[in-house]
């Protein structure tokens, strides 16, 4: 009963059952990535001649793990999904990384409060702007 609950109103976790039913009603399954998430198509011929395009997320929904490829496509800066017409992968590209922000792996500069707060006294070219002046 709770995944029930779960699935009705935690849209974060999943795909909701209202999207689930819109999805099946007006949706094609197009493909999956290597993360899970799964890419549908509207049927027909859309609005304004441009099918709309959803992801549906396995688990959290957090848009940064959304592959480049299915990306472009999701956006229709390509016509033709990965599964047809994969985009090639160059050896100066980095693996994806999920977005930290957050958590305890958030990148933290020089000066930030979780770092102590302290940063170098600024030197050179600055002057503080006075109102009186």
């Amino acid at each position: 009963m709770a995944k029930f609950f779960k699935r009705l109103f935690a849209w974060w976790d999943g795909a909701t059952l209202g999207t689930l039913l819109q999805i099946a009603r007006k949706g094609t399954k197009i493909g999956s990535d290597d993360y899970g998430n799964t890419y549908f198509e509207e049927k027909g011929s859309g609005y304004d001649g441009r099918k709309r395009r959803w992801v549906t997320y396995k688990g959290y929904a957090d848009a940064s793990r959304v592959p480049s490829e299915w990306h472009g496509w999701l956006h229709h800066m390509f016509d033709a999904p990965p599964t047809v017409a994969p985009t090639a992968h160059y050896a100066w590209e980095k693996q994806h990384r999920p977005n930290m922000t957050g958590t305890v792996h958030a990148y933290k500069p020089k000066g930030s409060l979780d770092r102590g707060g302290k940063r170098d006294r600024v030197l050179g070219d600055y002057e503080a702007w006075k109102p009186d002046a």
